[in-house]
């Protein structure tokens, strides 16, 4: 019901397109470069059949999971099990409708996961590896930015 299968390969797909402005050495990717030790010898070793090919798996399984997130009648099918025949699910349906599934409300949704659980992830992570203030913020930035997009597209696109 409230799973578009077309919504959750392009919400993926977008995590590249954020990735190729963000990382581009004109916005953010000299100073992600600098802050990872990352340099043009390194990322030209790099496979990447298997960066691009395992990148585009977790995107999927992200986008997968954003409707638990970003869309409210989510939930409310949860709480009857899965049951779309439950006469409260129906009901609550009826009255409910598709309130808040819009893309405003599904980035605000994904813009929140990302500043309040990525951000703190990513930076749990770089506090322990002793990476920079800039990349915590560069690499949780692109995380903030991405799960805004993801989250606007599973919920505006129905």
């Amino acid at each position: 019901m409230f799973f578009n299968p077309i919504a959750i390969v392009v919400a993926a797909l977008s995590t590249f397109l954020v990735g190729f402005i963000w990382y581009n050495p004109k916005v953010f990717g000299t100073i992600w470069m600098n802050e990872s030790g990352m340099t043009d010898e390194k990322a030209k070793q790099g496979n990447m059949l298997k960066i691009f090919g395992l990148t585009l798996i977790y995107s999927l399984l992200i986008s997968f999971m954003m409707p638990q997130f970003v869309i409210h009648q989510v939930g409310a099918l949860q709480v009857v099990n899965g049951d779309e025949t439950n006469q409260a699910f129906i009901e609550f349906m009826k009255t409910v409708s598709d309130n808040h599934r819009s893309f405003g409300h599904g980035a605000l949704h994904g813009f929140m996961l990302g500043l309040l659980f990525i951000l703190p992830i990513v930076s749990i992570n770089g506090l322990f590896e002793q990476k920079s203030w800039k990349y915590m913020l560069v690499t949780g930035g692109y995380w903030v930015v991405s799960l805004t997009i993801i989250g606007a597209i599973i919920c505006g696109w129905k």
